[in-house]
């Protein structure tokens, strides 16, 4: 399953009455350490499909709600449960780091 592309406009409709747990990148395409967590987010939606959903939101096509959360670098990682925000990491992450946080917070495959 691909990553789920969340804007502005989509954010709540997505995320916040999502009825499953959401991670969400906040990213932009001239950030690097941004572009080298994106493969492993997309195996990561890949494994959780069903249990998880992973979405990325480009901060500069939909500046408002990362200015309104408080995201202050990229990348960011956010999750999302139950509409309030469960947790968040900021910087990129090798892939088996992300999925110790996300089992951390009560996310797994299955």
């Amino acid at each position: 399953m691909p990553t789920l592309k969340v804007t502005d406009d989509s954010f709540e409709g997505d995320v916040l009455k999502s009825d499953k747990p959401v991670l969400v990148d906040f990213w932009a395409e001239w950030c690097g350490p941004c572009k080298q967590i994106g493969p492993a987010l997309e195996q990561i939606s890949d494994e959780l499909a069903g249990s998880a959903v992973i979405a990325k939101m480009d901060i500069e096509d939909s500046p408002m709600t990362p200015s309104k959360l408080g995201v202050k670098g990229i990348p960011t990682m956010m999750l999302f449960k139950d509409g309030q925000m469960a947790s968040m990491k900021v910087g990129a992450m090798p892939k088996q780091r992300i999925l110790e946080w996300l089992a951390e917070n009560g996310v797994q495959a299955g």
